[in-house]
């Protein structure tokens, strides 16, 4: 999709606005935060939304999101490396024929048949430490809306908050939000707004 970096930032805006507030920013907020005036930051959020990617709710303030599969460009870079054999903590184990390559697309990214984009986030807190997500790693996030019992999700909690947290949906209607850190309790809600599932952890040594 064809978008000019102030719109691509407007997006990325909106999306981190979302994902952290549960609301997304106003007019004045977006025209400040990409050094425009409000007039203009205006008629990009217009053009976003003739464009697919941008869709509001009339007459309700900070009602603007993301529209459901809509291709963003900052969401599926294709990633390859040459895979070159297997490692036991010393030498190769098994070499690879030179032609084989690792797509990290293909690994991390949408399920087949599926046009959602994939975002990353960057963890804070070790609520999520037993299962390997700790302070300061990356995680990709699939952006959905759904998802299956003891699948990793981003969740917007009804105050607002998000969390990455372990879904799963009890008996009574209500939805256990599991950390993997016995120092960590449960979250229970009554309901909560699926905003991405995890497909990966990244973490960096430099």
């Amino acid at each position: 999709m064809n978008l000019t970096p102030k719109q691509l930032r407007i997006v990325q805006l909106i999306r981190e606005s979302r994902l952290t507030n549960g609301y997304s920013p106003t007019m004045q907020e977006l025209a400040e935060a990409t050094g425009v005036s409000k007039v203009t930051a205006f008629e990009h959020v217009q053009a976003l939304i003739r464009k697919g990617v941008l869709e509001r709710e009339a007459h309700k303030a900070r009602s603007l999101s993301i529209v459901e599969d809509a291709p963003l460009p900052d969401e599926a870079a294709p990633l390859q490396f040459p895979l070159v054999g297997r490692i036991a903590a010393g030498m190769p184990i098994e070499k690879c024929e030179q032609d084989d390559m690792l797509d990290i697309e293909n690994l991390v990214g949408p399920r087949l048949g599926s046009n959602a984009g994939t975002f990353a986030l960057r963890v804070e807190g070790e609520s999520m430490r037993d299962e390997g997500i700790l302070d300061g790693d990356y995680v990709l996030v699939e952006r959905r809306n759904t998802a299956r019992d003891g699948e990793r999700v981003v969740a917007l909690l009804p105050d607002g908050e998000s969390t990455l947290k372990t879904i799963f949906r009890e008996p009574d209607g209500s939805i256990r939000l599991q950390p993997a850190n016995d120092e960590f309790e449960p979250i229970i809600v009554p309901d909560c707004q699926i905003q991405g599932v995890v497909t990966a952890v990244l973490r960096s040594y430099r």
